[in-house]
C-alpha cells in the first residue's frame, strides 16, 4: 500500500496546494510533508522540491512565497475569487433554483478555490430572494436543451396556483394533469425566470411556458413543427414586448411620461436603449413601443401613477381608464 501511495505523491501535493494554499496563506514544505505522511507517503524536503518543479513543468502555476518563512501557493486558477463571488450571487438570486439546489451549487463553486477563500463565498445576499419549490427545474432545463438540440417535441404537465379554502396558495396541475405537447426552440431568461419558447400547435403560434411550472417532461420521437413561424419570431425583440411572458395581443402604444431620469432608466431596462423617444416640451418625454397586452403590462403601467399618460391608441386609453375606474370602485 505504501508503494501504491508513493506513486500518487504528485497528485496529493497538487490537490493539497489547490485546496489549502493561496497568496495570503502559502503552505510550507513542512506542511506538505506532514500532509503526505498523513496519507501514508514518505517524503523529505529534497524530493518535495523536485516534485514541485515537476508540477510546474507540467503546467501548474505554483508560486513561491518569500517572507519570514518560505511557502508555496497556486498563482492562478480557472476562476478568480471575484468571479466566483459573482457566480455565487447569481445562484443565490436565481428564483428558479430551489434552496437545496442553490446550496449544492454554491458548495461546488467553493471547490473551485482554496478553503480560506471558500469562507468568503459563504455569505448571503442582503436581499433574500423567493426561491422555487420545484426541485426538478435544474433537470427540466437540461431535458429541454436536449430536445432543442435534437429537434424533437416534448410533453409535460403544467402547474398553476389555486386557492382551495386553505390559508395558503396551493399548486395544482392545470387541466387536471392533461399533458401538453409543444415543439421547443429556445430557452429564455426573462423577469428572473426561465421560459421555454415553443410552437404550440393548439394555437398555431409561438408561445411561452414557465420552466419551473413544468413537470414530467418527456422527449418524444416526433420532429418539431412550426419551424417557419419560429424563423419569423425575433426572441430578443419580443421579450421586450411581453410582460411576464403573458402573450397577449401585440399593440403599438404611445406613452407620455413626466420627465424624470429614474423613469427613463426603468423604460430602457424594459425596452432597450434604441426605442423611439421624443420630447414635446421641457416637462415630458414620449415613447412609442410595441407591447403584448397583459395584466402584468397594466400593472407595470399603473406603477407610474399619474406620471404617465396613454396618448394612443384610443382603445388602450379607454381600456386603461375603465380599469382605473373599476379599481376605484372596488376600493371605496
Amino acid at each position: 500500500m505504501a508503494g501504491y501511495n508513493q506513486k500518487q505523491k504528485l497528485l496529493y501535493i497538487a490537490r493539497f496546494l489547490e485546496e489549502c494554499s493561496s497568496e495570503e496563506h502559502p503552505v510550507s514544505t513542512a506542511e506538505i510533508i506532514d500532509h503526505l505522511n498523513s496519507n501514508g507517503i514518505e517524503a523529505e524536503r529534497k524530493t518535495v522540491y523536485s516534485d514541485i518543479e515537476t508540477l510546474i513543468d507540467f503546467g501548474y502555476d505554483i508560486q513561491k512565497y518569500h517572507g519570514k518563512t518560505h511557502g508555496y501557493f497556486i498563482g492562478s486558477r480557472k476562476f478568480e475569487l471575484p468571479e466566483l463571488k459573482v457566480l455565487v450571487d447569481a445562484v443565490q438570486a436565481s428564483r428558479f433554483l430551489t434552496e437545496k439546489k442553490t446550496n449544492g451549487l454554491i458548495k461546488k463553486l467553493e471547490g473551485l478555490t482554496d478553503k480560506h477563500s471558500a469562507h468568503q463565498l459563504r455569505r448571503q445576499l442582503v436581499s433574500k430572494r423567493v426561491k422555487s419549490i420545484n426541485d426538478n427545474v435544474y433537470y427540466n432545463v437540461d431535458r429541454i436543451h436536449a430536445a432543442i438540440n435534437s429537434g424533437k417535441k416534448i410533453t409535460f404537465t403544467y402547474y398553476e396556483w389555486t386557492l382551495s379554502g386553505t390559508a395558503h396558495a396551493e399548486r395544482k396541475l392545470r387541466k387536471g394533469g392533461e399533458k401538453y405537447t409543444i415543439s421547443p426552440f429556445a430557452l429564455v431568461w426573462e423577469d428572473e425566470n426561465y421560459y421555454v419558447t415553443a410552437y404550440y400547435e393548439k394555437y398555431d403560434n409561438i408561445t411561452h411556458f414557465r420552466v419551473d411550472r413544468m413537470d414530467r417532461i418527456e422527449i418524444i420521437d416526433e420532429d418539431c413543427d412550426g419551424k417557419e413561424k419560429f424563423k419569423e419570431y425575433d426572441i430578443n425583440e419580443n421579450s421586450k414586448k411581453i410582460f411576464g411572458m403573458f402573450a397577449g395581443e401585440e399593440t403599438e402604444i404611445k406613452l407620455q411620461f413626466k420627465k424624470d431620469n429614474a423613469f427613463l432608466a426603468v423604460i430602457v431596462d424594459r425596452f432597450g436603449k434604441n426605442i423611439y423617444i421624443s420630447q414635446p416640451d421641457d416637462e415630458h418625454f414620449v415613447i412609442r413601443v410595441k407591447v403584448s397586452e397583459s395584466p402584468v403590462f397594466w400593472g407595470w403601467l399603473f406603477s407610474f401613477g399619474n406620471k404617465v399618460k396613454i396618448l394612443a391608441p384610443e382603445s388602450m386609453k379607454e381600456k386603461y381608464n375603465e380599469m382605473l375606474k373599476q379599481t376605484l370602485e372596488e376600493n371605496k
